[in-house]
């Protein structure tokens, strides 16, 4: 992972398209870093110096080469409550123990839990993000002067029509210099950039945030941070198997989750907050070329050049030219396919991605509606798997044998069925239970066939378990009670 022939490759397999991709995904981040901090309610600066710094730490310390990973809004809405009732100081102090949250996530494992996001949470999710994204532009388009909507009306007709003539500049660069223009050359009225506050003229310096060191403080980040480092690696490690797709590559997600966690930690001692993988900033940069970890640092590097040398003219840009950038973001980011999905899917599926999409909404809290979705859909695949089970029987000739054949899963959600299906009443001799079409799963498996077990006992029945599995027959060893002394005893307890 670590040779000297793997890091050549990574950082200079592709120097000239990495370093024209990373040009490329640096102008793009500029309007989304400023309109994301706008979000969390904080200086534009937060944001520009995030993605400087996420985006320079993580293409030495991410398992994903070609991702990019900056400020994001899926972050950010997660922080708009804490700025407001604590401040600055505490967004950054938040953004140190999320990244150290992710930091032990990834060295724990935790990356292999992604398995078990399926892909309705994941659709719920983005859906999610998307009207997040498009709700925190209302504020900028309420009680403003009515020329505000033209000019996002207009921002939003350059922003789709200007890829027909050309994609060698990105379209929402183009909607950046037209509105600046326009607004300057005719006077207009408009809120602008630097209306938010004081844009970076210099580099980010060091800084320790200046909140109280106490379980109080402790306690109220430690909802924000959790928050944002589930959403963060959530949202990482799907962008991480979108770009293993479109590269034909494979990458490293255990590696991701501490690179994460390390660029989150460094940026907010360096006045940036929270970020992490960006679904549509990784997919330019691989359309645009860029395939190594030399495009995503050329992309920071790029992005503070690009603010501390030009930062008078970003000051000036109009507020609708980045509410429209946002709005055009949330259309790309909602996936519409899913709404016709909702009628062809099965319906358990269309729940969990509109119980996903509806909790986040209205909570505001991406990773409660993941673990929602990821809850009904571990109901659902819980349900669906107990009626793949049944249970049938055959009588001896001498009619004082009958053999059991049980076929399927034992556990927690199949035990009544598979209790129901025997008929204790009977005159019988010998009960013959085969379960070599069977697994026992858990501890209520094992007590659901201890129970059966010493019911027929208690009738007078000599009983014989067959074709118990390996895994079956570990756990009915080590937990079963049915041949233990006092095993009747413990039934007529129940």
């Amino acid at each position: 992972m670590f040779s000297l022939e793997t890091l050549r490759h990574e950082w200079f397999g592709n120097v000239r398209g990495d370093l024209l991709a990373g040009l490329v995904v640096a102008l793009a981040l500029i309007p989304e870093a400023i309109a994301f901090s706008i979000i969390a309610g904080v200086d534009p600066r937060v944001g520009l110096y995030a993605s400087f710094s996420i985006a320079v730490l993580i293409a030495f310390t991410g398992g994903r080469p070609g991702m990019i990973s900056a400020a994001t809004a899926a972050t950010a809405v997660l922080m708009i409550t804490l700025v407001r009732d604590h401040g600055l100081e505490y967004l950054l102090a938040t953004t140190v123990l999320a990244g150290l949250l992710q930091i032990a996530a990834g060295f724990s494992g935790l990356a292999s839990a992604m398995r078990f996001v399926s892909r309705s949470v994941m659709t719920g999710f983005v859906n999610a993000l998307a009207i997040l994204i498009f709700m925190a532009q209302i504020p900028e388009l309420v009680g403003v002067p009515s020329m505000t909507y033209v000019m996002v009306a207009a921002g939003l007709a350059i922003i789709y029509l200007f890829p027909r003539l050309t994609t060698a500049i990105p379209s929402p660069l183009v909607t950046i210099v037209v509105l600046t223009a326009v607004s300057l050359f005719f006077g207009l009225d408009l809120r602008i950039v630097g209306d938010m506050g004081e844009l970076p003229s210099t580099l980010p310096f060091f800084l320790i945030p200046n909140v109280p060191l106490n379980l109080e403080t402790l306690m109220i980040i430690l909802p924000y941070a959790a928050a944002v480092a589930v959403v963060g690696l959530l949202e990482s490690l799907m962008t991480a198997q979108i770009v293993d797709e479109l590269t034909d590559t494979g990458s490293d997600k255990n590696r991701e989750c501490v690179g994460q966690g390390i660029a989150n930690t460094v940026t907010g001692f360096f006045g940036g907050m929270a970020g992490c993988a960006m679904i549509g900033q990784s997919v330019i940069n691989v359309k645009s070329g860029g395939r190594g970890r030399l495009s995503c640092f050329a992309a920071g590097v790029f992005l503070l050049f690009l603010i501390v040398v030009l930062g008078d003219w970003v000051a000036v840009i109009p507020m609708a030219a980045l509410v429209a950038i946002m709005i055009m973001v949330s259309i790309g980011t909602f996936s519409w396919v899913s709404l016709k999905d909702l009628r062809d899917h099965p319906r358990r599926s269309s729940v969990v991605m509109l119980a996903t999409v509806i909790t986040v909404v209205w909570t505001h809290n991406l990773a409660i509606g993941v673990l929602v979705g990821v809850m009904l859909s571990g109901v659902f695949f819980a349900w669906k798997v107990a009626q793949i089970f049944r249970v049938t029987s055959d009588l001896s000739e001498h009619g004082r044998t009958r053999t059991y054949r049980v076929e399927g899963q034992v556990f927690f959600a199949s035990t009544d069925q598979f209790a129901n299906a025997f008929d204790f009443k009977e005159s019988l001799d010998k009960v013959v239970i085969d379960v070599g079409a069977a697994h026992i799963w858990d501890l209520s498996g094992v007590a659901a066939l201890d129970r059966v077990v010493l019911k027929f006992r208690r009738e007078g029945a000599e009983v014989e378990i067959l074709g118990l599995n390996e895994a079956s027959a570990t756990i009915v060893d080590k937990l079963a009670i049915h041949d233990r002394p006092g095993a009747m005893d413990s039934l007529s307890a129940h």
